[in-house]
């Protein structure tokens, strides 16, 4: 079984693709071979932007995934620009269809990273919501991304607050964009240093990310 992360964050926007693509690459320059798989895209009219871009990462770091298509990478696709939940209009959420799906692409990687769509309790339909989509694919590591801008305090304990109620083991990840470095060291960091917030600096750690959870698999005794 490959290395398995759920990608999710604390909003739309903060950065879950982009995280994505960046440990994919990382993973490929440690030797392994990784690929992407999001179950669900919304606002979506005829091409997937996050998919295709996952699609070209799989594809261009994984020889062994070349074959895969866009129908494997992101099964279930909704125009409407909405939760899942309303973009999908009534109809079912076809499971079966995703899970089939994921496990075409878990048969080519050694690593998978899992992309949800917007922040954790975003509804999928009456039952689910994505924080309910690790379980349900058999994903054990989590991966929260939350931004390194003036808010992030408050939504960040607001989705770990989340993970633990439900009792989901999770990393943090703070997504640095351009420029929000020194705020991000002046109005955040000393609060997460007070309160023993551990989590992983982007763009900076994500070889180190990549190395623990391959650690943890030869560690486990699990990995291929």
């Amino acid at each position: 079984m490959p290395i398995e992360i759920f990608v999710t964050a604390t909003n739309t926007d903060v950065g879950k693709t982009h995280t994505t693509l960046l440990l994919m690459a990382k993973a490929a320059e440690r030797g392994l071979r990784p690929a992407a798989f999001k179950p669900i895209e919304t606002g979506v009219f005829d091409i997937p932007p996050d998919g295709a871009k996952l699609l070209e990462a799989t594809r261009r770091l994984n020889p062994d995934a070349a074959h895969l298509r866009l129908e494997e990478i992101v099964p279930v696709r909704y125009a409407l620009p909405a939760a899942p939940c309303v973009a999908r209009g009534g109809a079912p959420v076809d499971y079966g269809l995703i899970l089939e799906r994921l496990e075409a692409v878990r048969s080519v990687c050694d690593i998978l990273f899992v992309e949800g769509a917007g922040g954790l309790m975003v509804p999928v339909d009456e039952k689910r919501f994505m924080i309910d989509l690790p379980g349900l694919f058999g994903v054990t590591t989590t991966l929260l991304v939350t931004p390194g801008r003036l808010g992030c305090i408050n939504d960040t304990l607001l989705s770990s607050t989340a993970l633990q109620s439900r009792g989901i083991a999770f990393e943090t990840a703070v997504n640095l964009r351009e420029g929000e470095r020194e705020g991000f060291d002046r109005i955040t960091r000393p609060y997460y240093r007070e309160a023993g917030v551990k989590f992983w600096l982007f763009p900076d750690e994500a070889e180190s990310f990549v190395g623990a959870l391959e650690d943890q698999r030869q560690a486990s005794g699990a990995y291929r």
